[in-house]
């Protein structure tokens, strides 16, 4: 009965010890200062120190601006597996703190991983960062101020198109439309541009005041020099198949 016993306990033993492990090099990482607009990014590492695979069922972030990613494929013993963390400052200036639990089969069956870090705003970040930081900068160059839509019709929405150029050294990232009127918005919303690369931007105009109008827009963006500006112009009439009939009915036409 004793050995029986015993061998139990020593199955039992091996079971508990036939897991896998997610050791990590750290659980938690602070960004520091981050420009606001950027995509802070972070990957958590571990190596798997058991003896079976790890699979990770889930990554839960704490809150909807942080989107987590994870290794999808079973992490075999003595192998490297990440956690990624990407928190969106984009409208968020100040210090955060957020937390991604993961879920697994490993030994530790719910892991938290902390990110952390403060979003400083284009005036912030001008006296904080190093020259060397803002060298780093990515740059939105736009190749025209205005656009003109010539004359359109009260209740349309045209579309303008500008290409804007990233000639920084990171990744440009397209923020907010600010116009006074807010009859201005992204077509679709737009991608993040590579250093040295351009992408037509498509903006609609839903203006609706008559006559001659002109609209000043700000585009944000993580450009620490500062935000783009254009101009949006327009002739806007009432109907613009009945202003054509009335200038023709207005034309001479000779007696013969």
């Amino acid at each position: 009965m004793k050995h029986l016993f015993a061998l139990c306990l020593l199955a039992l033993t091996f079971t508990a010890r036939a897991q896998g492990v997610m050791q990590f090099t750290t659980d938690n990482h602070d960004f520091g200062n981050v420009p606001e607009g950027t995509m802070a990014t972070y990957e958590f590492k571990f190596k798997n120190t058991g003896t079976q695979p790890v699979v990770i069922a889930n990554v839960q972030a704490s809150c909807g601006c942080t989107t987590p990613d994870w290794t999808k494929t079973p992490v075999l013993p003595g192998k490297m597996g990440v956690i990624k963390a990407m928190y969106s400052s984009a409208g968020r200036p100040g210090v955060f703190n957020k937390t991604v639990t993961v879920t697994s089969n490993a030994s530790e069956p719910s892991k938290v991983l902390t990110i952390k870090g403060t979003v400083l705003t284009k005036e912030q970040i001008k006296p904080t960062l190093t020259p060397a930081q803002l060298a780093q900068s990515p740059k939105l160059v736009l190749d025209k101020a205005e656009f003109d839509f010539g004359k359109m019709e009260a209740g349309q929405q045209p579309t303008a198109r500008f290409t804007v150029k990233n000639s920084g050294k990171t990744p440009l990232v397209l923020g907010a439309l600010t116009a006074g009127c807010y009859c201005v918005g992204y077509k679709t919303p737009p991608a993040p541009i590579a250093p040295g690369q351009s992408a037509v931007v498509e903006l609609l105009y839903s203006q609706r005041q008559l006559g001659q109008v002109s609209d000043a827009v700000t585009i944000s963006s993580n450009d620490v020099s500062g935000d783009a500006k254009l101009t949006l112009k327009a002739t806007i009439v009432r109907d613009l198949v009945g202003g054509s009939m009335v200038k023709e009915s207005g034309t001479a036409v000779p007696f013969k």
